[in-house]
């Protein structure tokens, strides 16, 4: 799976990473919202982990942006927050996100997470192909 980091802290960038080229998926960085944005737009990720706080462009703002651009708009995106992801749900985009995790990063429920997108991008891809 291509999938797009996007943290304003390095060390949470090489951390998650190292996670998830471990786990065989390959692996783009952006330091904020306006990188990753300008990124998302020139790449081919099935996957955008998105921290909440970062300077230029927060991600609320990036993922309002993402969902507008078509070719986007069906991309996943895991929110992270280290406001605790309850803060969130009050929020008009809440419903954006597939799915929200709290930091420091529970290594075990990102990797299910995306375990969850892989399985089901191969699902319907499966299907389209068998159409």
């Amino acid at each position: 799976m291509n999938i797009l980091v996007v943290d304003d802290k390095k060390t949470v960038q090489d951390l998650l990473t190292e996670l998830l080229i471990s786990q065989g998926h390959n692996v783009d960085k952006a330091i904020n919202g306006l990188d990753a944005l300008g990124k998302a737009q020139q790449g081919n990720y099935q996957l955008f982990i998105i921290d909440h706080l970062m300077p230029l462009m927060n991600g609320l703002q990036l993922t309002k942006n993402l969902k507008k651009i078509p070719e986007l708009a069906d991309t996943k995106i895991i929110f992270m927050t280290t406001q605790g992801s309850h803060t969130l749900k009050g929020l008009p985009e809440f419903s954006l996100f597939d799915r929200v995790i709290d930091k420091p990063i529970n290594k075990e429920l990102l990797l299910s997470f995306i375990t969850e997108f892989s399985d089901s991008s191969f699902e319907s891809e499966g299907l389209q192909v068998n159409s």
